[in-house]
């Protein structure tokens, strides 16, 4: 991890010595008393910790924050429910990437037993989330849902406001490569299918929504890789718009 991450609950400034960040702290990054590393509230400001005492029950620090900073553009991720391990990498990697909402959603093509996997129902998705956000040195995590179906989803993103952009490996659509924006900030919905695909009347719901359907290329992605793929060429387009 790039920045070890606290929950505005944590900020006591004591963890016991089983917390896995004791260990990131005192063995991967050898710090004893009163050296200090990054950290960052979740949602808030980052700052320095100094380690003022370590014994066998944990460690004692002394948090000093600076301002908060902006959060990420608005960019919103909607997915076609994926298995497990494949939202768990998205999970992650588009936290880094800064999108600032994940909706996975209901398709036809979807497998209706995902959203019974143990990462929905324990918590373990807000962990990913944590991990992407200290792997990006920013304490920004994205809202997450995973209950709406396609329709209800684009609904709600239509009148949030911005772009809807879907991406759609069959047929002849323009390039995300080539996506203009018109400012930096500019509101976006990145909209991609489940691991097989849209089908017939996910299109067409999507296209009577007003989406505006591009490409990535002739090669067939997995999912994950479509995601990182598009929201990069997203970060791309914001920064050919601050120009």
């Amino acid at each position: 991890m790039n920045i070890v991450l606290f929950e505005s609950s944590e900020l006591s400034g004591r963890l016991p010595r089983a917390d896995p960040r004791v260990h990131h702290v005192l063995t991967v990054l050898r710090r004893s008393v009163g050296d200090d590393f990054d950290v960052g509230q979740v949602n808030g400001p980052r700052g320095k910790a100094t380690l003022r005492e370590i014994s066998e029950d944990g460690v004692q620090l002394l948090f000093t924050w600076a301002s908060a900073h902006a959060p990420p553009p608005p960019t919103r991720l909607t997915v076609g429910f994926p298995r497990p391990q494949t939202a768990r990498d998205i999970l992650r990697d588009a936290t880094t990437l800064g999108v600032t909402e994940i909706n996975f959603v209901h398709t036809h093509r979807s497998d209706p037993n995902y959203p019974n996997s143990s990462l929905w129902q324990k918590g373990a998705w807000r962990r990913q989330l944590l991990t992407g956000a200290a792997q990006a040195f920013d304490p920004f995590i994205p809202e997450v849902t995973w209950h709406e179906t396609l329709p209800e989803s684009v609904q709600r993103e239509r009148e949030a406001g911005g772009l809807l952009l879907g991406l759609d490996v069959y047929g002849a659509h323009p390039q995300l490569a080539e996506l203009d924006l018109p400012a930096p900030a500019q509101p976006c919905t990145l909209l991609i299918g489940p691991e097989r695909g849209w089908d017939a009347q996910d299109r067409s719901a999507l296209q009577e929504s007003g989406v505006t359907w591009f490409s990535l290329g002739a090669r067939v992605l997995r999912t994950e890789t479509a995601v990182v793929a598009g929201l990069a060429l997203i970060t791309a387009a914001r920064a050919r718009a601050g120009k």
